[in-house]
């Protein structure tokens, strides 16, 4: 379906998922929640459960090389479960696109946790048979990128701790980090942040849905090349 034959509500969407649908339909039966009959988004949920499970246990597999069984399963466990499912829920304003039965319109349906992220599961699954797993995979990870940065097994240290020790052990200055811009609406900022490091003449950037976030990984960008000289 052309652009120009889509609702104004359903491109925003899309822009913000960070993925184009070749079958609109499967989008809209995604955003059918089951109070609204019987074709509804269950399966789709089903469907995006286990392949969202599957791309965050594969992404966080190659990440912590060195974490055990235990300690990945623990890791995963705060990326798929439903709280923190609701938030990107919230985030890509899922609920103002909701279609729901009159009883869970009246009751606040489309602000309910549960049903926002039980929608991520089912946007999910849709986007993987609309796309295959090759194009559906890196839109799902990089709904979870931010979340992924922050993330540390037991005893870890964060990018910004480890930047910070590296140059001490050097007896070098603490970075600097300078915000170079904040992009999108309100609901889905994007911040750029410059790191600064005394004696490297290019800064290190990083971009996230945060400050923090970007400073995260512009440290960890930092690392990145600093690790290897």
């Amino acid at each position: 379906m052309s652009p120009s034959s889509q609702s104004p509500q359903l491109l925003s969407l899309q822009n913000r998922l960070g993925y184009s649908f070749q079958d609109l339909q499967i989008l809209k039966l995604a955003l059918t929640h089951r109070s609204a009959g019987r074709s509804n988004n269950e399966r789709l949920e089903f469907l995006g459960d286990s392949f969202v499970n599957h791309v965050i246990a594969q992404r966080l597999y190659v990440q912590f090389p060195k974490a055990s069984e235990g300690q990945l399963t623990r890791l995963r466990s705060k990326l798929v479960r439903g709280t923190f499912l609701a938030t990107l829920g919230e985030k890509y304003a899922l609920g103002e696109c909701l279609t729901l039965g009159v009883g869970e319109r009246k009751s606040g349906g489309r602000h309910r946790s549960s049903i926002l992220a039980d929608t991520v599961e089912a946007v999910a699954g849709a986007i993987l048979l609309d796309a295959g797993y090759e194009i559906a995979a890196p839109v799902i990870l990089n709904w979870f990128t931010d979340a992924l940065l922050e993330l540390q097994v037991d005893g870890d240290k964060d990018s910004k701790t480890l930047l910070q020790e590296w140059l001490q052990a050097r007896n070098l200055p603490l970075p600097n980090y300078d915000l170079v811009s904040v992009e999108g609406p309100d609901h889905a900022q994007e911040f750029e942040v410059a790191c600064l490091i005394n004696g490297q003449k290019n800064a290190f950037s990083g971009r996230g849905s945060s400050r923090r976030n970007a400073e995260q990984q512009a440290a960890f960008v930092a690392m990145g090349e600093l690790g290897n000289d």
